[in-house]
């Protein structure tokens, strides 16, 4: 008789562990407390508009295909992969910076603002590769459950040379001198949690994807790949049931033998819990079954969270790409404000995306959808009166930029924020990001993703390797692997 493994939440993390689960042999059941699948990646439509309510960029390609590879599939088999050129434009107090898909013509743009510099980027990026490979094969698909899981040697030789003590700025700085282009190699660890001159060299590895691999958009938007996902899960034979909040456990000595949904239990050999980590063990399990404590829990380093505003335009916006971020204001004292000392930022960063710049079935014919993020401090509870502070502030600078004020444009409206990541995702302290990925919270010195009991563990953005959607597909694959080792499916 096949063992039965139920999982708890249907986001990515979620249905990469079904679906490995279920290839192993498992009986997979996944419960999920909203109506579909997707978790924070689900979808929203109004009036004509579509948007995705969380990941919008699609980076490190690799590993989606690494994916659907062990299934014998490719993403093309689930949904169509479209390249961005530009991947994605920078808009400065003087205007925009197109960054192309093109490593030829980024090299050109690096030489232009500051001559010489390119050679400079080959070299940076060639260790960025490095880095990346050995990253991604060697590190990120460890469990992180013991320090001697890393004592080989081309582990031991790939963090010599991994730059962990040293800040990715410093890193930069080596490269580039010009405020824009040191800017451009900073913007993807902004949303890692820590400032770039506290964040690990290691991290480049990010701008080695987003120069070579490139940034691309998923036909239908990033709820496509979801829906891939649940396709995929389901033809390994996974059950979804949905509208099933987890409530608690029910325990056999140190061990959990079914999971409640209010008064109905699910009969379970072993669980993963790919809900918020936090959560799950400080509101569903018994305190003598926690890893953590409470004080644990809050002296955690988060990345940040988020206001988010989903905008159906009666009008198309000229001149910005499909993702767009302004940087017309100063990066440190945007990142002090979340990480240093948390605070409503001043005049913050941000990040717009428009699907309908891509597909036209994200809009009206004739209109946008835009989705507009600011990255902001966990724990900051908000109020309606503040989000539109804040959408005002934004509304300003876009006009200042493309010379159309938004708010009279707008004909479908929803902000998301602080209380909304808690209600929907029960998020601990209102987190978009999860974890910082600081060196003190990186691989083993993460929460374990076994739990106390000896059939609980846990997959996600809390856990090991990371927050991010291809971490979180790897994090499925890394829970399922040590399951089958310590639970074989027959």
């Amino acid at each position: 008789m096949k063992k039965r493994a139920l999982v708890i939440g249907s986001g990515f993390a979620g249905m990469s562990s079904a679906a490995y689960l279920a290839q192993a042999g498992y009986d997979v059941q996944v419960l999920e407390m909203h109506g579909g699948p997707g978790g924070r990646g689900r979808q929203w439509s109004s009036e004509g508009y579509t948007f995705d309510l969380g990941p919008s960029f699609y980076w490190m390609p690799d590993v989606f295909e690494t994916f659907f590879g062990h299934f014998g599939k490719k993403s093309s088999d689930y949904y169509e992969l479209r390249r961005l050129d530009p991947s994605y434009s920078i808009y400065f107090e003087d205007g925009p910076m197109p960054i192309p898909a093109s490593m030829s013509e980024i090299e050109a743009l690096f030489d232009r603002l500051e001559p010489g510099s390119a050679a400079r980027l080959r070299v940076f990026l060639k260790d960025a590769e490095y880095k990346y490979r050995v990253g991604i094969d060697d590190l990120v698909r460890k469990p992180s459950l013991s320090v001697f899981e890393f004592a080989d040697v081309r582990i031991l030789t790939g963090l010599l040379r991994m730059d962990l003590l040293r800040s990715i700025r410093s890193s930069i700085a080596k490269v580039v001198s010009h405020p824009k282009l040191r800017q451009l190699l900073e913007f993807p660890v902004l949303f890692l949690g820590a400032t770039p001159s506290n964040t690990p060299a290691l991290y480049s590895l990010m701008n080695y994807s987003d120069f070579a691999q490139g940034t691309w958009y998923p036909i239908g938007g990033m709820y496509s790949v979801v829906q891939g996902f649940y396709r995929l899960a389901q033809e390994q034979g996974v059950r979804f049931s949905f509208n099933q909040e987890v409530t608690g456990f029910r325990y056999s000595g140190k061990s959990i033998s079914g999971v409640y949904v209010g008064d109905t239990c699910y009969e379970a050999d072993v669980i993963v819990a790919s809900a918020d980590y936090a959560h799950v063990e400080q509101k569903l399990l018994k305190p003598e079954f926690r890893r953590y404590s409470s004080a644990y829990w809050a002296k955690r380093k988060m990345a940040p969270s988020a206001f988010m505003y989903y905008l159906g335009l009666d009008t198309k916006l000229p001149y910005l790409e499909h993702h767009t971020l302004f940087f017309d204001a100063d990066i440190d004292t945007h990142a002090d404000a979340i990480y240093t000392r948390p605070r409503w930022p001043e005049k913050p960063l941000f990040y717009l995306s428009i699907a309908s710049a891509t597909d036209a079935t994200a809009a009206p014919e004739g209109t946008d959808a835009l989705v507009i993020l600011i990255p902001m401090a966990t724990g900051l509870e908000d109020d309606d009166a503040t989000r539109e502070r804040y959408l005002d502030m934004v509304a300003e600078r876009m006009k200042a930029q493309i010379s159309v004020d938004i708010r009279e444009h707008i004909v479908v409206k929803r902000t998301y924020a602080y209380r909304d990541f808690v209600k929907d995702y029960h998020a601990h302290r209102g987190n978009a990001y999860g974890l910082a990925n600081t060196l003190d919270q990186t691989a083993i010195l993460k929460p374990s993703l076994k739990g106390k009991l000896t059939n609980l563990y846990y997959a996600g953005q809390l856990t090991v390797p990371g927050p991010g959607v291809p971490p979180c597909i790897i994090s499925g694959e890394v829970v399922a692997r040590e399951i089958s080792k310590e639970h074989p499916a027959a």
